[in-house]
């Protein structure tokens, strides 16, 4: 089971800027899915930490900004993948993973900064006088942490960028439970930011949020969707899945509820933006309506399907991050 756990969360690890050979050494202490978070976090504290030892560091330069700007993204991330397998510390490690990428947001980009709501918040990236900003909306289990390499190809294509968490995601996952109008909060986000138009891009499950949400708000000139539901049918979904539902919507008729609005059967011919929807191709979970229907149905869309591509297609990036980046800042030129 442990190795199968590895195995599995690999291409999601990578995805989110994990070195491989970084991966296999945490996860060489991971024999049991009890160990999976403790690992995680120890990675974590480890990238935290200053290098080497304190006689080490006696003798060496210190670190400088930049170095340690990335090693708090670095432990960031992995903080991030310690919730993804259910632990008592769940809410401890989001919570790092969100005060640390503050923190080396500050030093690498010093102009980034924290926006927060009532049911929102995230950092805002990228040059100050940007004309165009792109939203990055998390998934189920993923946060605003998990998509720093995604958030990075926009910044360098000059866009600004808003990760956000928002109900039951992230840094609010322990005060807050999933909602039924996710849309209503991108809204909220594009009033904070004060925008005219805004593009959006949405993964698993945000990408279910981020479309519907093009079909709502005239504001969202364009969108893109990875690995995200058409419709959710409760029945149908594997057991681990109604579990994790059920956790971020807080019971499980919440959950079941919750399912049952994931359709977009009737919105999606209302998505009147340019739209790019990616799938891949290997990502099969029963229960599950892939991004195929939605490509049919909205009318200025079009499907990008990556042969092999797993969930969130992390294990071929880069078949499909640069014509996503690509769409959404060229949408807002």
């Amino acid at each position: 089971m442990s190795a199968e756990l590895v195995a599995a969360m690999l291409s999601r690890a990578t995805g989110a800027g994990i070195d491989p050979h970084d991966y296999r050494r945490v996860c060489a202490a991971v024999t049991t899915p009890a160990d999976w978070a403790p690992a995680c976090a120890a990675a974590a504290r480890q990238y935290r930490a200053t290098t080497g030892t304190t006689a080490a560091r006696s003798r060496a330069a210190p670190e400088s900004p930049i170095t340690r700007g990335e090693n708090l993204l670095m432990a960031a991330r992995w903080s991030h993948l310690a919730t993804l397998v259910p632990d008592s510390e769940h809410h401890v490690h989001a919570a790092a993973a969100d005060s640390v990428a503050e923190e080396g947001f500050s030093l690498l980009e010093p102009r980034s900064r924290r926006i927060t709501g009532r049911d929102f918040t995230g950092i805002l990236r990228g040059p100050a006088n940007a004309t165009h900003t792109v939203i990055v909306v998390a998934g189920l289990d993923s946060s605003k942490d998990e998509f720093h390499v995604l958030a990075d190809a926009l910044v360098r294509r000059g866009a600004a960028v808003f990760a956000m968490d928002g109900p039951g995601q992230g840094a609010l996952a322990a005060t807050s439970t999933m909602t039924t109008d996710y849309p209503a909060v991108i809204g909220a986000v594009i009033d904070a930011l004060g925008a005219a138009h805004v593009g959006v891009v949405g993964l698993s499950l945000g990408g279910y949020y981020a479309a519907a949400a093009a079909a709502l708000d005239p504001r969202i000139t364009v969108a893109a969707t990875v690995s995200g539901p058409f419709r959710l049918d409760w029945d149908g979904l594997p057991e681990p899945v109604r579990e994790l539902i059920t956790r971020r919507a807080g019971s499980r008729a919440a959950a079941a509820a919750f399912a049952s609005t994931v359709d977009l059967s009737t919105r999606a011919a209302a998505v009147r933006c340019p739209l790019l929807v990616v799938d891949g191709a290997a990502d099969a979970i029963p229960g599950v309506v892939d991004g195929a229907s939605l490509t049919r149905t909205a009318p200025h869309a079009r499907y990008l399907r990556i042969p092999g591509g797993d969930h969130l297609v992390g294990n071929n990036q880069h078949a499909w991050l640069p014509a996503v980046a690509d769409h959404l800042t060229e949408g807002l030129a």
